[in-house]
């Protein structure tokens, strides 16, 4: 999917109506959908268990740390990146603790152009994860494969007295001759003698 194409969720825990009613603006639906808008940890923390978002962002507006812990809660998920927007006060006192948690920050006021680069940033790093993931399912899909592989090994080698190469050889050219794939051969010889 091209990235044109490709459109993020994105969970807002915000309390502020001024910040909220720029949502649509800040946040277009063509990119970002669906936007829920929450307006406290406690919902956030219900909707984050509930479902995956791709992009958090925590607008806050107190000096509490259930915002700085929520941040760090939800950038540890292995698919969400976050954005917490601070003030100039609360941005110096958490910077280090949250950036080295993997959290994005944005100081408060904000241009909507600044807006804009973060939004963009939190789109690049979603994407590394996005490929980090299908790089995992694929090696996670091989590990698999060789295991049922090894498995349909084994039990030729204890069924039909072959010895390992015997068995790696018995499988590669099954699955040349008939133009299928070495896991479907091993399948089959998985469920012949199982």
């Amino acid at each position: 999917m091209n990235l044109e194409e490709q459109v993020y969720s994105v969970l807002v825990v915000s309390s502020s109506e001024k910040f909220n009613q720029l949502l649509p603006e800040l946040l277009p639906v063509s990119v970002f959908s669906p936007v829920s808008v929450v307006s406290n940890i406690n919902t956030a923390r219900r909707a984050l268990s509930e479902r995956d978002f791709d992009i958090v962002i925590i607008n806050s507006i107190s000096d509490d740390d259930s915002g700085t812990a929520f941040a760090v809660e939800a950038a540890g998920r292995k698919n969400s990146v976050v954005l917490f927007l601070a003030n100039a006060v609360q941005y110096n006192d958490i910077y280090g603790s949250l950036v080295h948690q993997g959290v994005f920050m944005l100081q408060k006021p904000f241009a909507r152009q600044s807006f804009r680069v973060a939004t963009d940033w939190l789109i690049s790093a979603r994407e590394r994860i996005r490929k980090n993931e299908e790089k995992n399912l694929s090696i996670e899909e091989k590990m698999n494969e060789i295991r049922l592989i090894n498995r349909a090994k084994w039990l030729l080698i204890s069924e039909l007295k072959m010895t390992e190469p015997d068995a790696h050889k018995y499988i590669e050219k099954q699955a040349m001759n008939r133009c299928v794939t070495k896991r479907k051969v091993a399948e089959e010889i998985i469920k012949t003698y199982e």
